[in-house]
């Protein structure tokens, strides 16, 4: 890790990962994190809707999506972008802490050092997209 980088997926800034355990209020609905709604937004169906709200952890509604991936929105690659900033915004907004963590970065880059996601991470050889950092 270089000095002017904070990675969240590990370390001090874990508040800032969709895993954590920070509940987001997003249209009158409570999730228990932040992935929880990120993975509910994906899906029409009021059923698998509910199952992945209700699930024990962000990790099984994450699951519970990859389940019924063939049911997710059509249009989910072109508004998942959007989808994932109100997330966070209401995240902050609603947890002055996590707000605090990031005015504390200063100007330094923010990576979700996921080895494993190149979209929303910087993946394995840490040339990926970096979406969610």
């Amino acid at each position: 890790m270089e000095s002017n980088q904070i990675l969240f997926y590990g370390g001090g800034f874990n508040c800032f990962s969709n895993m954590s355990s920070y509940a987001v209020e997003i249209d009158g609905i409570i999730f228990m994190t932040s992935e929880h709604a990120y993975q509910y937004a994906k899906f029409d169906e009021l059923h698998i809707k509910e199952e992945i709200r209700n699930a024990r952890s962000g990790y099984d509604a994450k699951m519970l999506s990859i389940k019924y991936a063939e049911q997710r929105l059509s249009d989910w690659d072109e508004i998942k972008l959007g989808i994932m900033e109100r997330i966070l915004r209401a995240k902050l907004t609603q947890h002055p802490h996590i707000l605090k963590k990031l005015l504390e970065t200063g100007d330094k880059d923010i990576i979700e050092a996921s080895k494993d996601d190149e979209f929303w991470g910087w993946g394995s050889n840490h040339d990926g997209y970096n979406n969610h950092g």
